[in-house]
């Protein structure tokens, strides 16, 4: 059996950040397995494009939540769905993120708060929702988009992304035994729009860093399938992080992002 496909076609994924980058990307490679997709996004325009551009192309069901997962009420629209046991959800890829280029200190507290709850409080309240039905079933697969800033100190960004890993690994030795799978995902730099939405001059990274979204996402899912907690895709970012982990930080720290 392919490990990508562990989970019976025609199940149910929903994604968050769907309809964009890597978000847009997990959707497309979920429906081209067969299964039904909920997308999760606040433009409710580009969440019915992206619907029907899925259904025409893999003539799987698209349905969509127009929803602000930094607000309370997007988050109850989405925990509503994963409770909902007459459409139980299979497979839940906690995608949607922001970033903050500015250093710490320049930063509004309000936008650092938006940042933090997006990336840990609503991962962490979908997650929970998801898991009551997935634990019932004894079956699930919940994939956390995480990053290799994880593994490095490099702001809130890294801090953030830090509890996403630590979560993870913490579900998934909790959970496997009962059915359910959990996965941080954690690319390095990766040509999607979440660099230029934060206005990144992508020039300053050296070329060999950038991934493509295809791999990320590809490695993602197959490493989730077989039920490994820590996804890092690309043989050249396993050994960057293999290397920070024993570095000092201002060794692995790396330069200051600038804006275009």
């Amino acid at each position: 059996m392919n490990p990508q496909t562990a989970s019976t076609p025609g199940s149910t994924a929903l994604v968050t950040g769907a309809t964009a980058g890597l978000g847009a990307e997990f959707a497309r490679q979920l429906a081209e397995q067969g299964h039904r997709v909920v997308l999760v996004a606040r433009d409710a325009g580009r969440l019915a494009a992206t619907a029907a551009e899925l259904e025409n192309s893999y003539g799987t069901a698209a349905e969509t939540i127009a929803a602000d997962l930094t607000d309370d009420a997007g988050i109850a629209a989405v925990v509503a769905r994963l409770s909902d046991p007459a459409r139980p959800v299979e497979i839940l890829v906690n995608n949607a993120g922001i970033g903050l280029l500015r250093p710490f200190e320049d930063n509004d507290i309000a936008e650092e708060k938006k940042h933090l709850k997006l990336h840990v409080e609503t991962a962490m309240e979908l997650s929970h929702a998801a898991l009551q039905g997935m634990l019932g079933r004894q079956s699930g697969r919940i994939i956390n988009v995480a990053s290799v800033a994880a593994f490095l100190p490099r702001g809130t960004y890294s801090a953030a992304k830090a509890w996403l890993l630590s979560f993870s690994r913490s579900a998934n030795m909790a959970y496997a035994a009962r059915g359910v799978k959990v996965t941080a995902v954690c690319p390095g730099f990766t040509h999607t729009e979440f660099h230029d939405r934060m206005g990144m001059d992508k020039t300053a990274t050296p070329r060999w860093m950038w991934l493509e979204a295809r791999q990320v996402v590809s490695e993602g899912l197959a490493d989730n399938a077989k039920g490994k907690a820590v996804s890092i895709p690309s043989k050249r970012y396993k050994v960057l992080t293999s290397v920070a982990r024993v570095l000092p930080s201002k060794l692995v720290a790396g330069p200051a992002r600038r804006a275009k």
